[in-house]
């Protein structure tokens, strides 16, 4: 499907709805009018209505075409939509439903897939033009698993350029707008997930992160969002395919708006497949048995590179004595290496100064490449370091670094932060000098490969979303989730934003 096609079918989308409805209606679905009931629920909220008969999959897949035909035009976050796809799978449930037979926890609800991860039938670009038209055979692990749980997919999502930027542009599919204020980049390289999520597009989204790519997104959208433990998700389908020295930063990621639903997908798409040798088959604890009063959590605002915005110094603040009041005990402390994160982040990166890089995307195709991803080459990876010997050392570093966080974190159950220091940025900003140095924050926990977990606790003077992020020792994805409900709870987690 063409770039032009497409953005009929997006727009001609709400249209043809109301003439595609399923003649199975509950009285909840009646009552909902122009579905922006239905499109504001959690995908928990979904599945529960579904297996209650109070609503079809139908009408919930609907509803939420209607809302992409409406904002994608000035979101340009969907950048595949497949809605007939998403309508016979949602009548399949519909029927299945009547039967009394249940896929999984899923079963008849919509979901989006970023680009990065690959989708049987759908192209996957990566946001790179020598994939422009790639349509894969078989679905990435953790798609496949949602699948299998019962998700419906929407449609993909954008990307920059081989997920390699903050912000959300490339030659394939153009740029993509933050709901909040559409002259603000949503962040990256989740970015076309989280525009989609918080705009109502979707209810619950599969990403990526490997240097904050879902928690900055979350962050600049005011979402939840969960990057897990290095090696609890296989990456088996994302392209481009996680090797080598680097592989471990790498995480297959869950992005919502509210975190009961992080918690219900992050079982679906555990566990060892057999194809990524990096996946450990830990228990998955449940978030709901965590008792909050007896942890330990240490805070920091300023991580000694890049000072916050006092409105997110504050929202560090409240976040952490919204804990206090719920029996955490908490102290002001800071990593003695938190600073150091981005440094150790971008030197392992830097090896060959993106000759490989370059190299690949050349053989795919990809010539030229996006102008965002072109700055990220210039500025992240950049310049290669002077030998072989230099290059190694970047990689030790980066163990002394884990080490010297895992000492810290001996003393404590969790790290309350922020997740950047500032609220989402102008278009075309992210690669300036100053707001590079703001990445470390959330840089650091891809380096310690802990799970951490973002949810929106505060607003920007300029109406922006601030979210704090929490990580949590290794394998403990039920404390970083019951601590950012916490939050979620206390102060309200996502609004909806007004501005579209």
């Amino acid at each position: 499907m063409g770039r032009r096609d497409f953005l009929g079918t997006v727009a001609a989308a709400g249209a043809v709805a109301a003439a595609m409805r399923s003649p199975f209606i509950g009285p909840a679905e009646a009552a909902a009018g122009d579905g922006s009931e239905i499109i504001s629920k959690s995908a928990s909220e979904l599945a529960v209505a579904i297996r209650s008969k109070s609503l079809s999959s139908r009408a919930i897949v609907e509803a939420h075409l209607d809302q992409i035909a409406r904002v994608n035009p000035k979101l340009n976050a969907v950048v595949q939509l497949t809605a007939e796809s998403a309508r016979k799978e949602a009548d399949e449930a519909d029927a299945a439903l009547a039967r009394g037979d249940i896929k999984g926890p899923l079963h008849g609800v919509p979901i989006t897939i970023k680009d990065t991860l690959e989708t049987n039938g759908v192209i996957c670009t990566g946001g790179t033009k020598g994939r422009a038209n790639y349509v894969p055979k078989a679905d990435a692990t953790a798609v496949a698993r949602l699948r299998a749980a019962g998700g419906i997919i929407l449609g993909k999502t954008n990307v920059p350029e081989l997920a390699g930027a903050i912000e959300t542009d490339n030659l394939v599919y153009g740029r993509t707008n933050n709901p909040y204020d559409l002259a603000c980049t949503p962040g990256g390289s989740s970015g076309g997930e989280a525009a989609i999520i918080s705009a109502c597009g979707s209810p619950l989204g599969l990403g990526t992160d490997a240097g904050g790519s879902i928690r900055i997104p979350a962050h600049f959208c005011g979402l939840a969002a969960i990057k897990p433990t290095s090696g609890r998700v296989p990456r088996t389908g994302q392209f481009p395919l996680p090797l080598g020295a680097r592989n471990a930063v790498f995480h297959v990621s869950l992005i919502a708006r509210h975190v009961e639903d992080l918690a219900l997908a992050l079982p679906i798409i555990a566990g060892p497949d057999f194809r990524d040798h990096s996946i450990v088959g830990m228990p998955l604890m449940d978030p709901k048995a965590v008792t909050l009063s007896g942890l330990k959590l240490a805070y920091f605002e300023d991580d000694g590179m890049a000072t916050p915005t006092k409105e997110i110094s504050a929202a560090v603040r409240d976040s952490a004595k919204a804990f206090m009041d719920a029996g955490v005990k908490v102290d002001e402390s800071r990593p003695p290496d938190a600073g150091k994160a981005g440094t150790v982040y971008f030197d392992m990166s830097r090896g060959d100064g993106g000759a490989g890089t370059r190299a690949f995307l050349k053989s795919i195709g990809s010539d030229p490449i996006s102008p965002l991803f072109e700055q990220a080459l210039t500025h992240s990876v950049a310049p290669a370091m002077a030998n072989t010997t230099d290059a190694l050392a970047a990689f030790v570093r980066w163990d002394l670094f884990s080490n010297s966080m895992l000492r810290f974190m001996e003393n404590y159950d969790a790290i309350l932060s922020a997740v950047a220091p500032f609220p989402a940025l102008p278009h075309g900003t992210s690669f300036d000098e100053e707001n590079r140095k703001g990445f470390g924050y959330a840089q650091a926990y891809n380096l310690t490969g802990w799970p951490t977990a973002t949810v929106r606790v505060g607003t920007s003077p300029e109406g922006l979303p601030l979210g704090v992020q929490v990580a949590a020792r290794p394998w403990r994805e039920d404390v970083a989730l019951a601590l950012v409900q916490h939050l979620e709870k206390t102060f309200g987690g996502w609004k909806r934003p007004v501005t579209i």
